[in-house]
């Protein structure tokens, strides 16, 4: 998205929380506002070419992450390769579009509409005649049918991973004709056109066993642009050849191997001619980004896009050449992904049970600047995210951070006081072994991965809290961008940001390394007055008067700077200090998240709370801290998706006691939930005006502010190395790719050959 339509959407944010008289005044006067959902922030860039353009045949090397446990999305251990895989072989009604749109894939539909409402609702499928699996039988009825049982939640011999959606349909039948399908709902479904994306043959689905086995290791019947030869788990390749049984645009390339190969090993297999296209880390895309002058940009990409900034090419140091030799040939593509990454705030023990303590949190963070430390050096657009469902671009995104309120020192202040956590008071020395104000969880055991912590020093925390903090953010977020750039790929990284974080892991950080490895593949009144309360601008609970002792300044009118050098004594309550446990990965990939951790700590350091950065192996970070909730404050990853009323639910429900005593939190590992978020997820997913919909996940996500369970604070970064005779693919960002129409571009003088190796 440009930068146009910010101030639009911050005075829709405003009118969301007017009276009913004004708001029907604004709704009158406001006919002509734009979609607050506005564009993406970052475009596709995938080269684009028409297919005349491009040659055919030769074989496209692309690197994934593993080769899948299983050829069936729909079971628990499914992975991104089992989503590639699905998208060339396998039919999908629907597709994305480059705004994360779901838009008909006329491969198999000629037209998909809701066609009664009453008594039920009915989706009326025309199918494109010529659509037929790969045995030659055509698409039709008994295979939806067939993917509705087995998803159903109906029969639990079908190990299904979910069957959102499914388990709301009464009945399917074929239509007037063979092409024709016709689904019944037994409850309203708004998501409908997420259904049978990808649809599986009634071969796969037609019983458990060959649901639960028939498509672990195997595609025997598929309908795609590509079939799936052959996976040799030794050599780590999955090799997808043409179909000959493919009724649309012939596949330009005769394959697609799909090789495993490490993050961390991925810049040499490129520059062994292992691969012609793979994701990389942005040290990795900072050497290659050498060997290519900084493209011009793509009609698709965002406007506020920047080339990838590195070293000066006029003056390169010897490592330098040889990687610009090495790389010769290929360019890195960028965008933004489909999923962002957040704080998550820990509501279910310890200081941050309190809603105004999680809050005091939200309103001492400056998002802008944690965007920029990410993005900038990237040359990506660093705009905060300002939803938790959805991003800038697709259907249902509007700004509604205006809930909670932006970066107040005072209000941060305030409402913790408001808590009971003031300064001053007296602080009793924890301890050896005694757990920290901030987790009453058990510390972690000693070989789980986490017991190595550090905590920031006091000399550290004063010199990056007190002097020149913000100047040295703006350095790092991109004024020094080139110089500093340089200095980050290889040697000691961003000097600012050493002084600021006291810590040297941070001087690798600070390139916006990537943070990939932890994106999870997610009031107690019924709409009542305090709810809407909850809801305004984050200042209710600033309003009481403080105690003895209580924060300097926070009486003065908003916006009252604070007496120069006035050092900001720790936050205290009950004789122990407020000091929270934030815990983040270790591993080599996480550099990122570690940087904008230290960052985060600063941030708090600055209105009294203390944090205790515990580092933990990548294996154990999800299952044994996160899942578990053995944190207070840690950094992860969502996706967004085009159907949030079905798929960001889990993440945000409000848990409920299971039969056992324990608590069922699905997948809402932060613990905070609400009965009106809840309730507004309930009419989302059940109007079929979409226009209704969409409104009441914009409130749901105000909600979602408010409670300051998760604060979003930006879109992850997709960099993606390509040959430079690539086309058609890249850095995809939203968009669903399209198989067919990737290739190599047609040989011209100088271009490399088309890839043949196998």
């Amino acid at each position: 998205m440009s930068h146009e339509g910010i101030a639009t959407r911050s005075v829709m944010r405003s009118v969301a929380f007017l009276g009913a008289s004004a708001l029907a005044v604004s709704v009158l006067a406001g006919c002509s506002d734009p979609d607050p959902a506005g564009k993406p922030l970052a475009g596709q860039d995938i080269a684009p070419a028409a297919r005349a353009e491009i040659a055919d045949g030769g074989t496209l090397h692309w690197a994934v992450d593993a080769v899948p446990e299983t050829l069936n999305t729909f079971q628990s251990d499914a992975d991104t390769t089992t989503t590639r895989i699905a998208q060339a072989t396998l039919p999908s009604m629907f597709r994305f579009d480059a705004a994360g749109r779901p838009e008909r894939n006329p491969a198999y539909l000629e037209s998909a509409k809701v066609v009664e409402t009453e008594p039920k609702q009915v989706v009326l499928y025309k199918l494109n005649q010529q659509a037929v699996w790969s045995d030659g039988r055509e698409i039709g009825a008994a295979d939806f049918a067939a993917q509705w049982r087995a998803l159903s939640g109906k029969d639990s011999a079908y190990w299904t991973a979910r069957n959102a959606g499914y388990d709301r349909i009464e009945k399917i039948q074929r239509g007037d004709n063979d092409l024709e399908v016709r689904v019944t709902f037994g409850q309203p479904y708004a998501d409908w056109r997420s259904l049978f994306s990808p649809l599986y043959p009634k071969e796969v689905m037609g019983t458990p066993d060959s649901f639960n086995d028939g498509a672990r290791r195997k595609l025997k019947v598929s309908a795609g642009p590509f079939v799936l030869k052959s996976i040799d788990r030794k050599a780590g390749e999955v090799l997808l050849t043409r179909n000959p049984r493919w009724w649309g645009e012939r596949a330009k390339l005769n394959e697609i191997v799909l090789r495993a190969v490490p993050r961390d090993e991925r810049a040499a297999a490129l520059a062994a001619g292992d691969l012609d296209l793979a994701e990389v880390d942005p040290a990795a895309a900072k050497r290659i980004a050498l060997a290519a002058p900084p493209r011009p940009q793509s009609p698709s990409a965002g406007g506020s896009a920047t080339p990838l900034m590195g070293p000066d090419r006029r003056s390169l140091t010897p490592a330098q050449k040889r990687d610009k030799a090495r790389f010769r040939g290929f360019e890195v593509r960028k965008s933004l992904e489909p999923a962002y990454t957040q704080l998550a705030l820990n509501g279910g023990e310890g200081p941050l049970a309190d809603e105004r303590v999680r809050r005091g949190v939200a309103r001492a963070l400056d998002r802008e600047k944690l965007a920029k430390l990410v993005l900038s050096p990237l040359g990506l657009p660093a705009e905060p995210v300002g939803s938790h469902l959805a991003l800038s671009g697709q259907a249902a995104y509007a700004d509604n951070s205006g809930a909670i309120g932006g970066q107040d020192t005072a209000e941060a202040q305030a409402l913790l006081a408001d808590a009971g956590w003031v300064p001053g008071g007296p602080v009793e020395e924890r301890k050896k072994g005694e757990k920290a104000a901030g987790s009453e969880a058990d510390k972690p055991k000693k070989g789980s991965g986490s017991e190595k912590s550090e905590k920031h020093s006091e000399k550290d925390s004063d010199k990056e809290s007190g002097k020149k903090g913000d100047k040295d953010s703006d350095k790092e977020s991109g004024k020094k961008a080139e110089n500093d750039s340089d200095k980050e790929s290889g040697k000691k990284g961003d000097k600012d940001s050493d002084e600021e974080s006291g810590k040297k892991d941070s001087a690798k950080d600070s390139e916006g390394g990537d943070d990939g490895a932890y994106i999870v593949g997610e009031d107690n009144k019924a709409d009542g007055d305090e709810g809407e309360h909850l809801a305004q601008d984050g200042k209710q609970y600033g309003s009481k008067q403080l105690q003895q002792g209580g924060v300097p300044g926070a009486y003065a009118p908003q916006g009252t700077a604070a007496p120069a050098g006035a050092a900001v004594r720790p936050l205290a309550k009950d004789g122990k200090a407020l000091t929270l446990r934030f815990v983040v990965p270790q591993g080599e990939g996480s550099q990122s998240l570690r940087t904008v951790a230290d960052r985060i700590g600063i941030m708090l350091k600055r209105v009294g709370i203390r944090t205790e950065i515990s580092k933990v192996s990548d294996e154990s970070y999800f299952k044994d801290h996160i899942a578990s909730g053995q944190y207070d404050l840690a950094l992860y990853s969502w996706p967004t998706s085009a159907y949030p009323a079905t798929d960001a639910r889990p993440i945000y429900a409000k848990p409920v006691p299971a039969a056992d005593g324990s608590l069922n939190v699905e997948q809402n590992y932060t613990r905070v939930g609400t009965d009106q978020v809840d309730q507004l997820f309930d009419q989302a997913i059940a109007t079929l005006d979409e226009s209704e919909s969409r409104s009441l996940i914009r409130k749901a996500d105000s909600r979602i502010w408010a409670a300051a369970g998760s604060i979003p604070l930006y879109q992850r970064p997709q960099l993606t190395a390509a040959r430079t005779n690539i086309a058609n693919a890249g850095a995809f960002g939203f968009g669903t790719p399209l198989y067919e129409d990737m290739g190599f571009l047609k040989k011209a003088s100088g271009a490399p050959a088309p890839s043949s190796q196998g």
